[in-house]
């Protein structure tokens, strides 16, 4: 099996990109986040590679990562999750914001992605639940927090925190983060206005 692929970049599709590695170009199908972080054409690139292999075909995904390869694993575990749509939700949220989105069972922020609606939503956020991709590249903010909160399910006083944070302008990874400092010294039953004040100055250190 391709584990990874090392070559220039040699074209872009819509979904996919052409990988040459020693005169033979590799197809790999991508989200749309990894296609824009790859370089351009004639440039050397790494893509992280998961090979699907079925009876009429075998074909190639890439991811610019190992944190999104790991993801694009687990989110096909939960049914009505293919590769495309699959690709789609790492197309719409970086694997930080994704593991943020399960640990404070946000199906608003999974369901941004195309082709995944409400029920899915809920699907994913309610099985995945506790489910992080045990590699250092995850964002240890959100790792903090699900330790902090047992099952990675947030209280509504957590959730209410991290979202008032984000409607400020921080990202959910930075939100998430500060939260979970402050609930580790405060305690998880801590009201939402501490906890929103409380995260701020985390945020301003």
């Amino acid at each position: 099996m391709i584990g990874k692929l090392k070559g220039l970049v040699d074209s872009f599709g819509e979904d996919h990109v052409l990988i040459d590695v020693g005169g033979v170009c590799y197809e790999a199908y991508c989200s749309g986040k990894t296609l824009q972080a790859l370089p351009r054409v004639g440039e050397a690139a790494v893509v992280f590679i998961e090979t699907y292999v079925r009876e009429d075909m075998i074909r190639l995904f890439g991811f610019a990562s190992e944190a999104e390869k790991a993801w694009f694993n687990i989110l096909m575990t939960v049914q009505g999750v293919g590769a495309r749509v699959a690709l789609a939700i790492l197309s719409a949220l970086t694997p930080s914001e994704l593991s943020s989105a399960i640990a404070l069972q946000d199906k608003a922020m999974v369901g941004r992605a195309n082709g995944v609606g409400p029920k899915l939503a809920q699907r994913i956020v309610t099985e995945l639940k506790g489910k992080v991709p045990a590699i250092g590249a995850v964002d240890a903010g959100v790792l903090g927090l699900q330790a902090a909160l047992g099952e990675g399910i947030a209280g509504g006083n957590v959730a209410d925190a991290v979202s008032a944070l984000t409607n400020l302008g921080y990202s959910s990874a930075q939100a998430s983060a500060a939260v979970a400092r402050v609930v580790a010294k405060e305690g998880e039953g801590t009201a939402t206005e501490r906890l929103i004040r409380l995260g701020l100055k985390e945020l301003s250190v």
